[in-house]
């Protein structure tokens, strides 16, 4: 039995369940009897165990089984004849005194339940669509990252097949292997020293003054400098402190990069050596990685769009849930990098702002799917899996890897689902088009 439901707030319900002690024994009882047949103790044969020795081990256990089971039950019933869409989990707390019935056991259950809202009309809603060109430049660009990854270096000074390097001073973009010595107020510090120790001019691996000194010396020259570490170093026993430096170039490399040619060609794969089929490649594979940064820039625009136009309280049980959620996948994804995470905190709070924004898109894509039909079609994922697997060298395999796990295909539900979203409001919204430069767009990637 339930009473009647009680607002205590927004979206926070309460409701009182109620049910004769006698049922509960009676359960009780029932399952006692069913585990007596299996029991088994010291002296007894299985099976053979008395009822008040079985009553004395799992009586407890059971009882709380009973309970759990009868105050779900009788939940979900209130729940559905009241029509209400419950949020999380109920809080559960017994309720005691003049309030329950001689005989009766009463329970609280306290919980919020989902808002009620609709996605009204869209035309006011501000879009950006993100359009980004793969030109020569950016194959040219590519084709420059890729020559510099398969970069191979000779000693400065001897002839070989391709010269001896020209100038034998230090250059930027050399190999330099030094040995040095580092003292702060006349006292090598920790890490200070290191022998063959091989770094490329122009990285950015060292520090400013040290690239700088190493800069025009030749194989065999030393020069010692002053050396000041930044306050923010990552060292902190040195940060802020001026060290004086002996370096001695013990041998200097010049890099040599590839040719662009037909040998180059069959190192990225063209398996004839077609120069003009590899920049066809090249630029598919630019292409391919624009269309999905594109998509990605535009959907943030329409999924901020979606959080501006439609307002409505979120269920605080669901934003705590997905707060501790996000919590957890960060712990786990550091311990994956090698980070100690042992005894780091991960406070659910620090996660709160995101988890509310995630909860709530949720809540609206799941009222836009529903109101207007955008359910994934089996086309639609199929034709989406065939794309991811047109990047792989055997696109079958891919195929079968997604369609032999219902949970990876669906992955990809949602992803079609939200594209089905995203599709649906740029056809309602007023959308603006904008040239995103390809550097822009990939970012860091784009120096790689």
């Amino acid at each position: 039995m339930a009473t009647a439901v009680e607002t205590l707030d927004k979206l926070e319900r309460r409701l009182t369940i109620s049910f004769p002690i006698a049922e509960v024994q009676s359960e009780v009882e029932k399952r006692l009897k069913v585990r007596a047949r299996t029991a088994k103790a010291p002296g007894f044969r299985p099976g053979k165990v008395p009822m008040k020795m079985v009553a004395a081990q799992y009586g407890y256990q059971v009882e709380t089984e009973v309970l759990n089971d009868k105050v779900g039950q009788a939940f979900n019933q209130a729940a559905n004849d009241n029509n209400l869409r419950v949020a999380g989990y109920p809080r559960i707390e017994p309720k005691t005194g003049d309030a329950v019935a001689e005989g009766n056991l009463a329970f609280d259950a306290t919980f919020e339940v989902y808002p009620e809202f609709t996605v009204g009309d869209l035309a006011a809603a501000e879009v950006e669509q993100v359009k980004t060109e793969v030109s020569d430049v950016e194959i040219d660009k590519t084709i420059d990252i890729l020559r510099k990854q398969r970069v191979h270096y000779h000693v400065k000074g001897e002839q070989g097949a391709h010269g001896d390097g020209g100038d034998q001073s230090a250059q930027s973009g050399d190999r330099a292997t030094v040995d040095f010595t580092g003292k702060i107020d006349g006292v090598e510090f920790a890490g200070g020293k290191a022998d063959d120790f091989a770094f490329v001019l122009g990285e950015g691996r060292m520090l400013p003054e040290f690239e700088a000194a190493t800069l025009g010396l030749k194989a065999g020259e030393s020069k010692t400098f002053p050396l000041a570490f930044p306050e923010d170093y990552h060292g902190k026993d040195v940060a802020g402190k001026t060290a004086e430096f002996t370096i001695t170039l013990k041998k200097l490399e010049w890099a040599h990069l590839p040719e662009v040619d037909s040998d180059f060609a069959k190192m990225l794969g063209v398996a004839d050596g077609d120069l003009a089929k590899m920049r066809t490649d090249i630029k598919e594979n630019l292409e391919r990685e624009v269309k999905g940064r594109v998509k990605a820039k535009t959907k943030d625009s329409v999924m901020d769009a979606l959080v501006k136009a439609v307002e409505f309280d979120v269920p605080k049980t669901l934003v705590e849930q997905d707060g501790q959620r996000l919590a957890e996948m960060t712990r786990q994804d550091m311990a994956q990098r090698g980070m100690s995470v042992k005894d780091v905190p991960f406070p659910p709070e620090l996660f709160a702002a995101q988890a509310e924004r995630r909860v709530r898109l949720g809540l609206i894509l799941a009222e836009l799917v529903k109101a207007n039909k955008l359910q994934a079609t089996a086309e639609q994922i199929k034709a989406q899996v065939e794309d991811f697997a047109q990047s792989y060298e055997d696109p079958q395999q891919v195929v079968k890897y997604y369609y032999s796990d219902r949970s990876r295909l669906a992955e990809v539900e949602a992803l079609v689902l939200e594209e089905n979203v995203v599709t649906y409001v740029l056809g309602k919204a007023k959308v603006t088009d904008k040239v995103l430069p390809f550097d822009e767009l990939m970012g860091n990637n784009a120096q790689a």
